[in-house]
C-alpha cells in the first residue's frame, strides 16, 4: 500500500525545516519530509569556521556546475547547494541579513499582492531569537538564533577607517537605517551552526506525526485529474512512493524546484515534448527568470598584524579547535569574516546597489606550519557583490532522467549596466582603501591590481573575476502575468494542491543574503496552508 499523508513536504533546506516543524505542530496532521541527502552530522558543519571545506563535497552538495557563461570568458562556474538535511543552511556562510525592505515592496508591483516589507516583517520576527532587544524589527523567543560577530581589531580600524572617510556606519542594517558599514550577525547558536535542521527540525524529530525520509531522491510528482496527489522517489535500490490528501509542498530550492516541475509535465511545453515528457500543464515560466547576486573580489596585502594569518599557525589551529570543542567559544566558533558594507555607487540611487564584505583573510589563505609550509601572509579580501542584477539565466532540463543535473545558465554580465556597477563598486572599494588609517597599512593591491585603472582593463577583470553569490532564485516566480509560475499564496497555477516555498519563488532578487528571506517564505507558507494564522509555541527548540 502507498503510504498517504497529509502533507508531502519535497526538500528539507532552509524553507522544508521550517515547515516541517510548523505544520506538524498539529498533532492530527501528518507530515512526511523527503530529503534527497542525508543527516547534517559532520564536524565541519557544526564549526563555523569550517564552512569553506564543505563546498566541494559531494556526500553533501549537489555539486551542480554553471554553463559556459558567455558574457563571462565562458568559465564554467561551481554553484554549491546543499545536499543536506539543512539544506544550504547546513553549509553556508551562516550569515543573516533580510535585503533592503523595499526590495519586498517591489514583489508587490510585480503581482506578488501581500508580500510587502510590512507584510512579511511578523514572519522574519517570528522566526528570530535575536540577540537584541525585542523591538518593532526583531523578535525574541523563535528558533533561529541571530548573534552578533565579536569585535575585532580589523573590523575596529575598517570602522576608524570610514568615519574618517564621512561614510555611513550603521548599528542595525535589518534595522531603521539600511546603508552603511556594519556588524554582520549570524545564524549561529552557542558557537555551533544554526542551521534549520538544528533550529527547527532536530527538536521536533521525536513527533509521532512527522516522518523524515533521507537519501530519498524525488522523481516526479503524481498528477491526477489536475491534482497533486503525491510524489515518486528513490531510496536505497528501491522505487517509492508516497500519497498526499492535502497538499504537495516543494521546497527543492531554485535550481530544483523548476527541474521537478519540469520532470513531472509543468513547463515549457515544447522543451517538455523535445525530452519526451507529455506536458500536463504549460507553463513557460518554469526555469526562467533566474537571478543571483554576482560578485567581484579585491586583495591586499598590508604591514601589520590584523588579518588572521597568526591564528592560522598549525599549532594556533589545533589549539582554536580544542577551544570550541569545551567551550564553544574562540576562532572555531564563528565563520572568518569582517564586517559588511551596503553601498550606493551613485548619490542619487534611493537604496545601496552593492554590498561588500571585508574579511581579514583572502581566498588563498591556509594553515601553515612554520619553515616547512609558510603561509600568505597578512592579507585581507573585501567583495563586492551587485545586489539588484538586471541580468537574467535559466535552468533547463538536460533529459528526462531525474539523476541528470539541470543545465544551468546564470547569463552574468549580460546586461552592460551591471558590469558597469561593479566597476563603480571596485573603484569605490580603492577610494575608500586610501584613507587613514587603512592607506597607511596597505603594502599593495593585489586584486584587481593597480595595473587596471581604465574601464576597458575594469571591464575585463570583472568579466575575468566575476563569480556567483551563491544566492539563486526566481526560476519559479511569484506574481501575475504569462511568466508566472505561482500566485501570491505560493500555489502552483493550473495544478491543484501543489505550491511552492522557496527561493525559486521570488520575483525579483532581495537586497542582501536570501536565507534569511528563504525562512521568512516558509514561515508565512505555513499561515497560508493552513489559511489563518495560528500562534506556533515556542517550545521544542534546541538549546
Amino acid at each position: 500500500m502507498t503510504p498517504s499523508y497529509d502533507y508531502v513536504i519535497i526538500g528539507a533546506g532552509s524553507a522544508g525545516c521550517v515547515l516541517a516543524n510548523r505544520l506538524s505542530a498539529e498533532p492530527s496532521t501528518n507530515v512526511l519530509l523527503i530529503e534527497a541527502g542525508g543527516a547534517d552530522s559532520r564536524l565541519l558543519m557544526k564549526m563555523p569556521i569550517g564552512f569553506y571545506r564543505l563546498f566541494n563535497n559531494k556526500s553533501v552538495t549537489w555539486a551542480y556546475r554553471s554553463q559556459p557563461e558567455p558574457h563571462a570568458n565562458n568559465r564554467v562556474m561551481p554553484l554549491w547547494r546543499g545536499k543536506v538535511l539543512g539544506g544550504t543552511s547546513s553549509i553556508n556562510g551562516m550569515t543573516y541579513t533580510r535585503g533592503h525592505p523595499s526590495g519586498y515592496d517591489d514583489w508587490d508591483t510585480l503581482g506578488a499582492h501581500g508580500w510587502r516589507y510590512s507584510d512579511v516583517l511578523p514572519y522574519f520576527r517570528r522566526a528570530e531569537n535575536s540577540w537584541r532587544r525585542e523591538d518593532a524589527f526583531h523578535g525574541r523567543g523563535g528558533p533561529l538564533t541571530v548573534s552578533p560577530m565579536p569585535d575585532s581589531p580589523f573590523v575596529d580600524l575598517i570602522f576608524e577607517t570610514a568615519r574618517n572617510a564621512d561614510l555611513p556606519i550603521t548599528d542595525d542594517i535589518n534595522g531603521l537605517q539600511n546603508e552603511g558599514f556594519c556588524r554582520i550577525e549570524l545564524t549561529v547558536h552557542r558557537g555551533r551552526r544554526g542551521s534549520t535542521s538544528h533550529r527547527y527540525l532536530r527538536p521536533v524529530r521525536g513527533r509521532s506525526n512527522l516522518t523524515i525520509a533521507t537519501n530519498s531522491h524525488v522523481r516526479r510528482i503524481t498528477i491526477a485529474d489536475g491534482r497533486a496527489v503525491g510524489v515518486e522517489f528513490g531510496r536505497m535500490g528501491r522505487s517509492e512512493r508516497a500519497h498526499a490528501s492535502r497538499e504537495v509542498i516543494l521546497c527543492a530550492g531554485a535550481y530544483n524546484s523548476p527541474q521537478l516541475l519540469m520532470l513531472s509535465g509543468i513547463g515549457p511545453a515544447a522543451e517538455l515534448l523535445e525530452h519526451g515528457i507529455t506536458p500536463i500543464v504549460d507553463l513557460p515560466g518554469v526555469g526562467r527568470n533566474l537571478m543571483d547576486h554576482v560578485t567581484v573580489p579585491s586583495q591586499y596585502r598590508v604591514i601589520e598584524p590584523i588579518t588572521l594569518h597568526r591564528d592560522l599557525r598549525l599549532d594556533r589551529v589545533f589549539l582554536a579547535g580544542a577551544r570550541w570543542a569545551i567551550r564553544g567559544t574562540g576562532l572555531a566558533a564563528r565563520p572568518p569574516f569582517g564586517c559588511w558594507q551596503f553601498l550606493r555607487t551613485q548619490p542619487e540611487l534611493e537604496r545601496p546597489d552593492i554590498q561588500s564584505m571585508l574579511n581579514p583573510v583572502s581566498s588563498s589563505s591556509h594553515i601553515w606550519i612554520p619553515w616547512l609550509n609558510p603561509g600568505v601572509g597578512e592579507l585581507f579580501s573585501a567583495s563586492s557583490t551587485l545586489l539588484y542584477p538586471k541580468s537574467r539565466g535559466h535552468v533547463r532540463l538536460r533529459s528526462s532522467d531525474p539523476f541528470d543535473p539541470p543545465r544551468i545558465l546564470n547569463n552574468f554580465c549580460s546586461e552592460p549596466e551591471d558590469v558597469t556597477t561593479l566597476i563603480a563598486a571596485l573603484r569605490a572599494r580603492r577610494d575608500f582603501s586610501a584613507h587613514e588609517p587603512l592607506a597607511s597599512i596597505i603594502a599593495a593591491e593585489l586584486l584587481p591590481g593597480l595595473d587596471r585603472r581604465s574601464n576597458a582593463e575594469l571591464d575585463a577583470y570583472v568579466r575575468l573575476y566575476c563569480s556567483s553569490g551563491f544566492h539563486p532564485c526566481g526560476t519559479c516566480a511569484m506574481g501575475e502575468g504569462a511568466h508566472a509560475v505561482v500566485d501570491d499564496k505560493l500555489k502552483v497555477r493550473g495544478v491543484e494542491g501543489l505550491r511552492i516555498a522557496d527561493a525559486s519563488i521570488m520575483p525579483s532578487i532581495v537586497g542582501g543574503n536570501i536565507n534569511a528571506a528563504v525562512i521568512m517564505i516558509a514561515e508565512r507558507a505555513a499561515d497560508l496552508l493552513r489559511e489563518h494564522r495560528f500562534p506556533f509555541a515556542q517550545d521544542g527548540h534546541a538549546n
